[in-house]
């Protein structure tokens, strides 16, 4: 009989609507501090990235910014996106019908976020029952994705092992985190137009889609653990 599995899902633009929010935010910030950058800029090249690594990236190409400032500027940017995130915030289409429909498996929530962001953000949209503590947060880790060890934090926390979860996740650099990981991986390609999903991974458009591609892979894992058995 298969072990069972244990889902493991990201939080921006995966459950909930916030990375607009967080690019708009993000732009006046960086921009303040001397860093040009568009809150398209953020959802073309950086999504889903870690703050400081795109802070690194820019200051490559246009010089560094003073520690201090920086800091500064970064304490109030996070301070004005959680006053947003409490009041402008809507999940992600599909994503509440999901989670209902799955709820019969352990889930958790993996972000690259604080988790007190991830924390408001599953609150304003009344998440917060479905995963209760079962956040994980490359701060509170100290490891970000495209590095596995967030994923793998997290499994491990669970109680599962990295081959026995599913992780789903929108933004390339999580993809790549969880494959990485050695997850099955669910990739909601929200702009299947313009970006590619990793090899390895499954692909689908909508969170409306999810119940039906757990079930088939919970099928296929069941098909082949009796068939290992036997």
């Amino acid at each position: 009989m298969a072990r069972p599995l244990c889902l493991l899902f990201d939080c921006d633009g995966t459950l909930v609507d916030s990375e607009p929010l967080l690019a708009a935010e993000m732009a006046v910030s960086l921009s303040a501090a001397g860093l040009p950058f568009q809150a398209e800029d953020y959802m073309g090249d950086f999504r889903g990235a870690r703050f400081r690594n795109i802070v690194a990236t820019l200051e490559a190409q246009h010089g560094q910014v003073d520690p201090d400032h920086l800091e500064v500027l970064e304490a109030s940017m996070r301070a004005n996106l959680n006053r947003r995130l409490a009041t402008d915030l809507t999940p992600i289409a599909g994503a509440t019908e999901a989670l209902a429909a799955l709820s019969h498996y352990p889930m958790g929530v993996v972000s690259n976020g604080p988790e007190n962001k991830v924390r408001t953000s599953l609150a304003t949209v009344g998440l917060t029952e479905v995963f209760g503590n079962r956040l994980f947060s490359g701060y509170t880790a100290n490891c970000w994705k495209p590095d596995p060890c967030l994923y793998l934090h997290a499994a491990s926390i669970m109680g599962f092992a990295a081959e026995d979860c599913i992780a789903i996740d929108d933004a390339i650099v999580g993809v790549n985190a969880a494959l990485a990981a050695g997850m099955t991986v669910v990739h909601l390609n929200r702009f299947a137009d313009a970006e590619e999903t990793p090899e390895g991974a499954h692909m689908i458009t909508s969170m409306f889609q999810l119940p039906t591609v757990i079930s088939r892979l919970q099928k296929d894992r069941d098909r082949h653990a009796m068939l290992s058995s036997g």
